[in-house]
Order: C-alpha cells, then sequence, then structure tokens
C-alpha cells in the first residue's frame, strides 16, 4: 500500500484533492492511503508516510520541511499551482506515485 500525505497551512484546503486523489487511486485499483495534515502536524506524522506533498501556499517551507523528512528517507515536494488549482487527482496522485518510486 502506497502512504501519501499533503501538507498545507491548515490541513483544510488539500481535503478535497485528497478526496480526488483516493477517487483516481480507485479507478486505477491502486492500494493508497492518503491523508491531509497541516504544517503543525508535519513532524509527528511524516515517519508514517512514504512521500509528502506540499500544497502551493506553503511551498516556502519546502527546503525546511525536505531537511526534516531526510531522517526517514521521505521525499517532499510541491504540488503543481495549476494541478492543486485544478484539483487533479490523478496528476497529483501520479507525481506522488513517481517519487515513491525514485526512493525505493
Amino acid at each position: 500500500m502506497y502512504q501519501i500525505m499533503l501538507c498545507c497551512s491548515a490541513g483544510m484546503s488539500t481535503s478535497l484533492l485528497v478526496n480526488k486523489m483516493r477517487q483516481a487511486a480507485q479507478e486505477q485499483e491502486i492500494d493508497a492511503q492518503i491523508d491531509a495534515f497541516s504544517v503543525s502536524e508535519f513532524d509527528e506524522q511524516v515517519g508514517q508516510y512514504q512521500v509528502v506533498l506540499l500544497g502551493p501556499q506553503v511551498k516556502y517551507l519546502n527546503d525546511d520541511l525536505t531537511q526534516r523528512a531526510q531522517p526517514y528517507d521521505v521525499p517532499v515536494a510541491v504540488i503543481g499551482m495549476s494541478d492543486y488549482g485544478m484539483q487533479n487527482g490523478e496528476h497529483v496522485l501520479a507525481q506522488a506515485l513517481e517519487l515513491i518510486e525514485t526512493v525505493a
């Protein structure tokens, strides 16, 4: 099972995208756990996931969160603005799976 964490300022704005990603995973018969959290929960959650995707509104934290995820070998990346704005769950899911595969 793939474990994907989305992270934004409050955890709310990514919840719609999480639903779209779950739907895309189900349609593609991909077993995935996809959850959203606020940045304040990052440290307590990061070790339970294989990848972290950041909402564009917190991209300024990318370097810091990437360093904090290193001990867990968890890649961190920013979701593309257009995919985020269009709530393109299929593209964001593909981005997450690609990052997981590069680490594996």
